[in-house]
């Protein structure tokens, strides 16, 4: 089981980046997958979701309307596309099937990928 983060960087308050997310290992099309945060010192953050049947999507608050997150079961990917950045979006991002994080199956986190939002 793998899942491998890419696609952050450092922007500017405004400014986009779109982070994506190769998972392998296990069954991908049959697994709700979400994308998480954490900053330095705060507990990981649930920020986007999207189910594996009809690609239904939910947010947390604080990114609703200029996030949005996506998923290819072909390629085994899904995909946050981020507008709109603000500093409090600094943060590393991962991805992870959501039901195994909500059951604390955290075997298989991958590195992350990194989002520095600053002047």
């Amino acid at each position: 089981v793998q899942v491998v983060e890419s696609g952050g960087g450092s922007v500017q308050p405004g400014g986009s980046l779109r982070l994506s997310c190769l998972a392998s290992g296990f069954t991908f099309s049959e697994y709700d997958m979400s994308w998480y945060r954490q900053a330095p010192g705060k507990e990981r953050e649930l920020v986007a979701s999207i189910t594996y049947v009809g690609g239904r999507t939910t947010y947390a608050d604080s990114v609703k309307g200029r996030f949005v997150i996506s998923r290819d079961n072909a390629k085994k990917a899904v995909y946050l596309q981020m507008s709109n950045l603000k500093p409090e979006d600094t943060a590393v991002y991962l991805c992870y099937p959501t039901s195994w994080a909500r059951l604390g199956r955290n075997n298989y986190w991958g590195q992350g990928t990194q989002v520095t939002v600053s002047l």
